[in-house]
């Protein structure tokens, strides 16, 4: 499994994420997805399913220190004194000392961006956090965080897949070294639709899945963490690691739509915001 060193840590470039994974159908998820190999788990306080994936961890044979974990705050929670609720919530519910990331979910509209930076800073100097960074921040205001505030993000996890470009976002992260967590990568199981990457596909004698994957995790700095339900889904993502587009490939991908965004609930920011 390749890594992403970033602000002092190594991070997997492809993990499990957990969205809407739920209860005895999440731990069972997580523990296969430990058991094949698989050494990056995505959760958040907005999922309900920290427990689960807590209970998982405990199941494991996989040491802790092997196993990078994310969690992240949710938007309505950013004021200093609800931080440090959740992160204490969150860190129970996990059954951990730490977590190895943990992230501010959504910019909320009202926000105080370096107060609420300046408390996950401080979990993370008190040892509860690996390192810290956002998710959901277009290049405002991931400027306001880098260099404003001066934080030490150590990623930004945003919708990312081969339906939706980010040319503005993806740059400025790159030029500071700050990698981007893909999320809905599989763009949220619409990928057979489109021809072009079934043509891809059966060239590599994979999957159109399988295809999008790769092409994410051969871009410098991108880290990707497909939902997977299944051991079958689990492996095939896992399978994505192998294949190597090539420049026919990325010319198909290049001509495909980048402006179908599936997340983008009311409450999210100006995301061409520069």
């Amino acid at each position: 499994m390749q890594t992403i060193k970033t602000q002092g840590i190594d991070v997997p470039k492809l993990g499990l994420g957990t969205f809407r994974l739920q209860g005895k159908e999440c731990h069972a998820a997580v523990l296969n997805a430990l058991g094949h190999g698989y050494r990056h788990i995505d959760t958040a306080e907005m999922y309900a399913n920290e427990d689960s994936v807590g209970d998982a961890l405990e199941d494991t044979d996989v040491p802790r220190g092997e196993i990078h974990l994310t969690s992240k705050v949710w938007w309505q929670n950013l004021a200093p004194d609800a931080i440090r609720r959740s992160f204490d919530i969150s860190r129970r519910k996990l059954k951990t000392d730490y977590v190895d990331l943990y992230l501010i979910h959504w910019p909320a509209p009202d926000m105080d961006l370096g107060a609420a930076l300046e408390t996950l800073m401080r979990i993370k100097q008190e040892g509860g956090a690996r390192a810290i960074g956002v998710c959901n921040f277009p290049v405002a205001l991931m400027k306001q965080a880098v260099e404003e505030i001066g934080a030490p993000i150590a990623c930004n996890q945003v919708e990312y897949h081969v339906l939706l470009g980010q040319k503005l976002l993806l740059p400025y992260l790159q030029s500071h070294d700050i990698p981007l967590t893909a999320y809905a990568p599989l763009a949220q199981g619409r990928l057979a639709s489109y021809p072009e990457l079934q043509q891809i596909a059966d060239k590599h004698s994979a999957t159109a899945a399988q295809i999008a994957l790769a092409w994410l995790l051969e871009q410098t700095g991108v880290m990707a963490i497909p939902k997977a339900r299944s051991e079958a889904s689990q492996k095939s993502n896992l399978g994505a690691l192998a294949i190597k587009p090539d420049q026919d490939d990325r010319a198909l991908i290049a001509k495909l739509p980048k402006d179908q965004r599936f997340v983008n609930p009311a409450f999210a920011p100006q995301w061409d915001a520069e």
